[in-house]
Parts: C-alpha cells; structure tokens; sequence
C-alpha cells in the first residue's frame, strides 16, 4: 500500500471516531430527561460487550460442542446467582468435560 494512501485512510478513520465521540457532546448539553433514552442508554454498554464477547465463547475450545456446553453451563449457574468463580470453573469444567464426549 502507498505511504500516501495509508495517511489519507488514517486522516478519514481518526476524523470519524473523533466525530462519533464530538458530537454528542457538542450536541446534548443538557442532561436526559426522557425515561426510554436513559434506559436504553444503560443498556448499550452490556449489549455491546455482549454482542463483542459471546462469539468468542462458542468458539473458544476451537470445538462447537464444548463451547456451547461451557457456554449453557456458564448461563445455568449465573442465573442461580452463583459466584463469578463458581460459574466460571462450572464452565471450564463443562467444556472440558464435553471435550472428551
């Protein structure tokens, strides 16, 4: 790739993250007052790093069958409210159990 072309693609990148992180600010001075905004706005960081982390998990022992076990597992024990350690070596364990089926 041209030196030339990498800058300008850098220049068009670093212009559009800082517009994405600009404008709400520039534009939203005051505070939200409306209830499905707020709640919406709550939400978007867990969906995102839903959205981000859950592929991974499937495809984390390189198998789907382990992955979707751990993963099963892993939802089973949280919705028990369970320690993060306990559904964390639940999960572990289930996979690697799975592994060997």
């Amino acid at each position: 790739m041209a030196l030339e072309k990498y800058f300008i693609y850098l220049a068009v990148m670093a212009g559009v993250t800082y517009l994405i992180r600009a404008l709400p600010l520039a534009l939203c001075r005051g505070k939200v007052k409306n209830k499905f905004v707020k709640s919406f706005l709550a939400y978007v960081p867990y969906a995102v790093l839903a959205a981000m982390t859950f592929p991974s998990v499937i495809y984390s022992t390189g198998e789907l069958v382990p992955g979707i076990a751990g993963t099963i597992t892993g939802l089973f024990f949280s919705y028990k409210r369970k320690s993060l350690l306990m559904v964390a070596a639940a999960s572990c364990a289930a996979a690697f159990v799975a592994s060997f089926l």
